[in-house]
C-alpha cells in the first residue's frame, strides 16, 4: 500500500496516475528565480541589502544590529531592548536581587512598564491561580490525542481553548483580550509537559506522568517541576532556564512568528487563532525550530570528527558543510548568522556566559570548548567559501540547545520552551495590532502565469 501519497491504492497504474500529479503540482508551481529580480519583488520581505521591509511600527520590542548611513549599512554590537528597557540591564537586576525575572518580562511586554513590588506580587499570584487546566481538559484534549510533535499539540491545546472559554472567546475587547493572554501565559508550561509526557507514554511506552502545578512557583520552576518524572530541580537550574526564557520572550515585530501572529490578528479573529498561528511559524526549523538543527549538527560533528579538539580537522569538516558535502546538505553551519543581528547576538553572549559555568559544573568542558571553536572558525570559513563578507556571529540558538541539555531537557521541548518564553511577545504584539494597527495585513502578489482559454472537459 503506498501510504505517502493519500491513496489507498496498490495496483501500478494508479501509482504512475500518482507520480503523474507530483510532477505536475511540481512543475506548475515552481517560478524562475530570475522572474523575482525582474519585478522588483523584495523576496521574504527583505531589501537587496539583506535588511527587513519596513511594514509596520512597534512600542514592544527593538532588535538593533547594524546601522545605516549614506545608504551603506555599518555593523554593530547587537543590542535588544523590551519596551525601550535594555534586556541586560533587566537581567543583571535580576541577578542581583538574587529573584527569577521572566514573570517581570512578561508584564513589561504587556503593559509597557516595569513592575512595581506590589504589581509584580499580584501578577505572580494571577499566573499561579491561572495555571492549571479546566476540568476534562487534559483528558480530552491531549490524552486521547497525543502527537509524535508537541509543537503540534500546543497548537491544539490554544485552538482547544476557545471551546472552553464561556466568556464570548471572539469578543476582542482589550479587556477580554488582556485576561485571555494573562491565563495562556499562565497555561502554556502545562500544555508543553502534558503534552511531553503523553507523548512519551504513548509512542515510547514510558510511565505517564502527570504532576500539577504548584501555587507560588515561578515559571522555570514549573515547567522543571512537571516535566522530570521525580519533580526535582536545584535553584541554579530553575534560574538559567529562567534566563533563557527572558532572552526568547520577546524579538521585534518582524520576526516570522510574531508577524504571522499580527497578520492574522489583523483580521480581527480570536487571540486564540492568533496565538496558534505564532506556533505554527515557529515550528519551523528556519525559526524556533533552529536550536534542534544546532543539537543535530553538533552530534553529526563528534560522529565525523572524534578527534574534534583538532582545530584543522574540525575546520575541515565545516567546510565540506558549508559545500553541502556533509551533514544535512543544507550547506548551512546551524546558529551562525542572523538577519539583524551582526557583529553579535546580545542573547548568545549571556546564554554562553551561563553555558561557560554550567560545563565547568558538569565536567563538559571539551563539549563547551567545542562550541566556542565553531563560533571562533565559522566567519573566516564561511567568507572563503561562500566568498561573502557578510558579519557573522553566533545567534542565540546556537548556545540555548547545549544549555537544554546540560539541564536535562528532552530534544522534543527545545522548540516548546521558545514558544512558553515567545507567547508575552506574540500576545503584546496582537495588542497592539488590534489597537493601533487599524487594517487588515495584505501584501502584493504580482500574477505571472499567461492567460489561457477554458477548454471542455471533452476537448482536453
Amino acid at each position: 500500500m503506498n501510504t505517502n501519497n493519500g491513496f489507498d491504492a496498490k495496483t501500478e497504474e494508479i501509482d504512475e496516475f500518482v507520480s503523474k500529479l507530483q510532477r505536475l503540482a511540481k512543475a506548475n508551481n515552481w517560478i524562475e528565480p530570475h522572474l523575482f529580480d525582474l519585478h522588483g519583488v523584495k523576496r521574504g520581505l527583505r531589501n537587496n541589502d539583506g535588511t527587513g521591509v519596513l511594514v509596520g511600527l512597534t512600542q514592544i520590542g527593538d532588535v538593533h544590529g547594524y546601522d545605516v548611513k549614506d545608504g551603506i549599512k555599518i555593523p554593530e554590537q547587537g543590542r535588544l531592548h523590551y519596551r525601550g528597557v535594555d534586556v541586560v540591564d533587566i537581567i543583571r537586576g535580576c541577578e542581583a536581587d538574587n529573584r527569577f525575572g521572566f514573570e517581570e518580562v512578561c508584564f513589561l511586554l504587556l503593559f509597557g512598564k516595569l513592575p512595581t513590588e506590589d504589581e509584580l506580587e499580584s501578577f505572580n499570584k494571577i499566573l499561579s491561580e491561572n495555571r492549571r487546566m479546566p476540568e476534562g481538559f487534559f483528558e480530552d484534549m491531549i490524552l486521547k490525542a497525543p502527537s509524535p510533535n508537541i509543537m503540534n499539540k500546543m497548537a491544539r491545546c490554544v485552538l482547544a481553548s476557545y471551546s472552553y472559554d464561556h466568556n464570548n472567546p471572539d469578543d476582542n475587547s482589550m479587556a477580554a483580550v488582556l485576561s485571555r493572554s494573562i491565563d495562556l501565559i499562565a497555561k502554556f508550561p502545562a500544555y508543553m509537559a502534558y503534552s511531553y509526557q503523553t507523548k512519551k507514554h504513548y509512542y515510547e511506552d514510558e510511565s505517564l506522568h502527570i504532576h500539577l502545578p504548584q501555587d507560588g512557583q515561578s515559571t522555570a520552576e514549573s515547567i522543571l517541576y512537571m516535566i522530570r518524572p521525580d519533580s526535582e530541580f536545584t535553584r541554579e537550574e530553575a534560574e538559567i532556564l529562567d534566563l533563557s526564557l527572558i532572552l526568547h520572550a520577546e524579538h521585534g515585530g518582524g520576526n516570522n512568528s510574531t508577524f504571522a501572529t499580527r497578520v492574522v490578528t489583523s483580521t480581527g479573529t480570536d487571540i486564540y487563532s492568533a496565538i496558534a498561528a505564532g506556533i505554527g511559524s515557529l515550528k519551523g526549523p528556519k525559526h524556533g525550530g533552529a536550536n534542534l538543527k544546532v543539537a543535530e549538527m553538533i552530534r553529526n560533528i563528534k560522529e565525523n570528527v572524534p578527534n574534534y579538539d583538532d582545530e584543522g580537522a574540525l575546520a575541515d569538516y565545516l567546510v565540506k558543510i558549508l559545500n553541502k558535502e556533509a551533514f544535512d546538505g543544507a550547506g548551512l553551519i546551524y546558529g551562525m548568522g542572523h538577519a539583524v543581528y551582526t557583529l553579535s547576538d546580545p542573547r548568545s553572549e549571556l546564554l554562553k556566559e551561563k553555558a561557560e559555568k554550567l560545563a565547568e559544573k558538569k565536567g563538559l568542558q571539551r563539549e563547551y570548548k567545542l562550541l566556542e571553536t565553531i563560533e571562533n572558525l565559522s566567519p573566516e570559513l564561511f567568507s572563503k567559501v561562500k566568498g561573502n563578507s557578510k558579519e557573522l556571529s553566533a545567534n542565540v540558538d546556537f548556545y540555548s540547545g547545549f544549555v537544554y541539555e546540560m539541564l536535562g531537557i528532552p530534544a522534543d521541548l527545545y522548540t516548546p520552551l521558545f514558544a512558553i518564553a515567545r507567547v508575552p511577545g506574540w500576545c503584546a504584539h496582537a495588542m497592539e495590532e488590534l489597537i493601533s494597527g487599524s487594517r487588515i495585513i495584505r501584501p502584493a502578489y504580482k500574477t505571472i502565469n499567461q492567460i489561457s482559454e477554458y477548454k471542455p472537459l471533452s476537448e482536453r
